[in-house]
């Protein structure tokens, strides 16, 4: 395994430039194209990617839904205050220790990050979204990783959108909590073909595309291909090691349908590229390449799939599915930026963040984009 430094990865960037706000419309982001075989850098706008892509490419997209998945409540003990946010579900799934069905986890079971000031032992009681939900610690867990047993009279989800907050990343301050901004915030934390509920973050690449945008992409005959992976701690956790390959990702859950292989494949059939929206939609295409290696010879292996993934994608890496990508601008030592270096060579990724940061180009979530050709 070759050994690779954390700080290869980094870069410096001014504070100003991590947007805080959205654009007051999505398809008024700046785009940075980056040619990957010359290195040449053009400065454009996301609706001119319609200059990009033509047929018989497909735009392969992420459709998971965010949830408002930052909630509030306190200990019943001693009322101590706690901020959770809610990763994944794990309730009626087979437990890892045994696929046996009596040891499956039971319903409401959530893996969470959470915040107190002393931290709850497993066994205490918690009351969560304004007491209309409780919830057991069943475990403690590593930087702030927890396992809790949650029970409500009613649907979660519908508890979710009274009380919860959408679990925008620590990097985007929101002193204004009024119930504007909040509503603001669920709506443009959220791709506007987002259909499947589950994710902790936003696939933020495809926070730029409008339906007018979408349609007149489909008008050029570029075809789009949805698939599902829940947005959760193998995508955000930063990396805290010196070297990355001492890095441990954590799994995420992921689904193509049959008609979208479908779709990626008859593409690759005719000499179309496979354009990924985002470094989830990448990791998935990149987890069936691994499933299907033929992927990029015969077409015919690559079907319906669905799984976790904790691949982590860094230079050096050959990729077998993703042949263009439109990506925002992430941050540094972060797995994101280490995925993008490997598709464009870690020099002339570090440059074009240079680039960006004298153009003033704005970052991370709420920021503009790069598509890397």
């Amino acid at each position: 395994m070759q050994r690779m430094k954390t700080d290869l990865f980094n870069y410096e960037l001014p504070p100003e430039l991590i947007a805080q706000h959205p654009a007051e419309r999505r398809d008024m982001a700046r785009m940075m194209v980056l040619h990957r075989d010359s290195g040449r850098i053009e400065h454009r706008a996301i609706t001119d990617i319609t200059d990009y892509l033509k047929t018989p490419d497909v735009l392969v997209l992420n459709n998971t839904k965010v949830i408002p998945a930052r909630v509030f409540g306190h200990k019943e003990s001693s009322g101590g205050k706690i901020e959770l946010l809610l990763l994944e579900e794990i309730g009626g799934t087979p437990s890892p220790a045994s696929m046996d069905s009596e040891d499956a986890v039971p319903p409401g079971t959530w893996k969470v990050l959470m915040k107190a000031s002393r931290r709850p032992k497993p066994g205490d009681k918690l009351l969560l979204c304004s007491g209309k939900a409780r919830a057991i610690m069943l475990e403690d867990g590593d930087q702030g990783e927890a396992v809790l047993q949650i029970e409500t009279d009613r649907p979660l989800m519908e508890i979710l959108d009274e009380e919860g907050v959408p679990p925008l990343p620590p990097y985007i301050s929101r002193k204004d909590q009024s119930e504007e901004q909040i509503a603001t915030d669920k709506e443009r934390y959220q791709t506007v073909y987002s259909s499947e509920p589950g994710a902790a973050a936003a696939p933020t690449a495809g926070l730029h595309f409008t339906p007018e945008l979408l349609r007149t992409l489909a008008n050029q005959g570029v075809k789009t291909a949805e698939l599902t992976l829940h947005v959760g701690l193998g995508t955000f956790r930063p990396v805290s090691t010196d070297d990355i390959t001492d890095h441990a990702m954590h799994h995420e859950r992921y689904e193509v349908s049959a008609e979208a292989a479908h779709t990626i494949c008859a593409a690759k059939q005719a000499g179309g590229r496979v354009v990924a929206v985002g470094s989830t939609s990448v990791r998935t295409l990149e987890t069936l390449g691994a499933d299907f290696p033929t992927i990029g010879k015969r077409f015919s292996t690559i079907g319906k799939a669905d799984g976790s993934t904790n691949i982590f994608i860094y230079p050096p890496y050959e990729f077998k599915v993703a042949d263009t990508i439109l990506t925002n601008f992430h941050l540094p030592k972060s797995t994101l930026l280490m995925m993008m270096s490997a598709f464009a060579g870690r020099e002339r990724m570090l440059h074009a963040y240079e680039v960006a940061v004298q153009e003033k180009y704005r970052f991370f979530s709420y920021g503009d984009c790069m598509l890397i050709l």
